[in-house]
């Protein structure tokens, strides 16, 4: 996962963001993030794309396993994004794999690890794979099918001025993932930071679900699969 401004200066961003996320329908959810996110659009299947998902999912299944345990993902370096910011899910991400998965796809090296939190632990749930930004939607298909998984991206943040955070929150937000200024323009003629894309293509796979629906699930449920609303990501869900 590359951030695409300052790391530092986006954490701290995405965590005040995040303090105050709250669980929000599907629908309310994709009205608040409008102007702010791309979802690649579903392909008509091709003769060979079940198989060929069904064996991302495999090697997804496989590369989970030794990470039940969430202390064996920390002690492999897998590190948890934000994680005194509350969050339905957590992103366990290795660095290391992100940087590899922007110039080849290795479903056996997930970019992050998404584990749910329990009262004693975290319950591993699934994976997040990633691309660069500038990848093509032709690439992204040949990664995973189009047919079957809808990768996105997060688009269109302005970063508030310091003296104006409390306006991330709110159903009058005006800044960050589900602020009214989607432009550039109209983002610094407010005073704030713009930046087109924060992160890059990503994609969440929950390979121990058995239907196919939930394996490639971009809703939300009560079972840690938190797509749309991202909460899962930190700081992208602006209540």
């Amino acid at each position: 996962m590359k951030l695409l401004m300052g790391g530092s200066a986006l954490m701290a961003v995405l965590a005040v963001a995040s303090m105050s996320a709250v669980k929000a329908a599907e629908s309310d959810t994709m009205a608040s993030m409008a102007g702010h996110m791309v979802m690649t659009d579903l392909r008509p299947a091709g003769g060979n794309d079940a198989a060929k998902a069904r064996a991302v999912v495999e090697r997804a299944r496989a590369a989970m396993e030794p990470y039940k345990d969430y202390r064996k993902a920390l002690a492999n370096g897998y590190q948890i994004f934000l994680p005194n910011v509350p969050q339905p899910q957590y992103h366990f991400t290795k660095y290391e794999y992100g940087l590899e998965a922007r110039e080849h796809f290795d479903p056996d090296k997930p970019t992050s690890l998404l584990y749910k939190k329990l009262s004693d632990g975290y319950q591993l749930v699934g994976v997040m794979y990633t691309d660069r930004v500038d990848a093509s939607v032709d690439e992204l298909n040949e990664r995973i099918p189009l047919s079957v998984a809808r990768w996105h991206q997060h688009t269109n943040f302005c970063k508030a001025p310091t003296d104006r955070k409390a306006e991330y929150f709110g159903p009058e937000a005006k800044f960050g993932l589900r602020g009214s200024i989607t432009t550039k323009a109209a983002c610094e003629a407010d005073g704030g930071e713009f930046h087109p894309h924060i992160f890059g293509w990503m994609v969440h796979v929950y390979p121990y679900e058995s239907d196919p629906a939930k394996i490639w699930s971009i809703s939300d449920d009560d079972e840690g699969h938190d797509n749309m609303d991202h909460s899962a990501m930190p700081g992208m869900k602006m209540p």
